[in-house]
């Protein structure tokens, strides 16, 4: 039995991914905010984290990477999970008698559609969205419905008053597996992730992207991020698979040589192969 920590409370999708990735007899660390789930991963209160890390609607969820990065977590593997938005509340409660939508931030940006349909109602950021159907289940909350998933519907006894309402059938969420260390089993591993930073002159990323296309390597993510400390300079976060461990060991020493800085953030199994 291992201790996950989650951002959320069970009910969460956070909580669901760790069930399908770990199974569901396993210690829970509750965290509300990426930040304590992080710092529970550093600290060793957690043997392992799972982590939202992009959306197929709303994109990255930029500043995970830089959790990930300053407290040195390690990726050890991925989970994609297909985002179903219910929208809940107390059990008899129509949609007319909704005044309020509470849900976490990323939910009601993927929800926006659906709420057109519904001006009257005000809808609240919160910091998840299963804490928000337990809420409304252990309060008797009535006029506030919850935008969560099935299962913490099921959880908490409320009643689904509209399922599906994403604007985007195909809703899907990147999840991450880390660790504080990395793992020392490398069957099976064809994807990696790292950072780097580059010297600021003409064709340094160019020259880059070429390495990595000469040594077999396919950029699968790439994404900047400002360095606070020294002002329109940035570090790029970059996703890769390979079909030859040798040809990533290859790169990775090129890499070191041409960067200014460069880091690895994990190497694991790509889940979609």
């Amino acid at each position: 039995m291992k201790t996950i920590a989650i951002q959320g409370i069970k009910g969460s999708y956070h909580h669901q991914v760790a069930c399908e990735y770990f199974g569901d007899d396993q210690l829970w660390e509750e965290c509300l905010t990426f930040d304590s789930l992080a710092k529970s991963l550093h600290s060793g209160k957690s043997d392992y984290a799972v982590m939202a890390l992009e959306n197929s609607i709303a994109g990255s969820i930029i500043p995970n990477y830089a959790l990930i990065d300053d407290y040195n977590l390690q990726i050890v593997g991925e989970h994609y999970l297909n985002i179903h938005h219910q929208l809940m509340a107390l059990p008899g409660t129509a949609i007319s008698d909704i005044k309020e939508v509470a849900s976490h931030p990323m939910a009601l940006l993927q929800c926006k559609d659906f709420f057109d349909q519904y001006p009257h109602i005000r809808l609240l950021e919160d910091k998840d969205t299963a804490e928000v159907a337990q809420k409304i289940s252990t309060q008797k909350l009535e006029g506030v419905a919850a935008i969560a998933s099935q299962s913490a519907a099921q959880l908490y006894g409320l009643e689904i008053l509209a399922k599906n309402i994403q604007s985007i059938e195909n809703n899907a969420t990147r999840f991450v597996i880390l660790k504080a260390q990395p793992v020392d089993d490398i069957s099976g591993i064809n994807k990696a992730s790292f950072k780097f930073v580059l010297d600021h002159k003409r064709g340094s990323l160019a020259a880059i992207l070429n390495v990595l296309s000469d040594c077999s390597i396919n950029l699968t993510k790439i994404q900047s991020l400002p360095i606070i400390k020294s002002p329109w300079k940035y570090a790029f976060f970059v996703d890769v698979t390979f079909d030859d461990l040798l040809h990533y060991e290859k790169a990775k020493s090129v890499l070191v040589i041409m960067t200014e800085s460069f880091k690895i953030h994990g190497a694991y199994k790509n889940e979609k192969q």
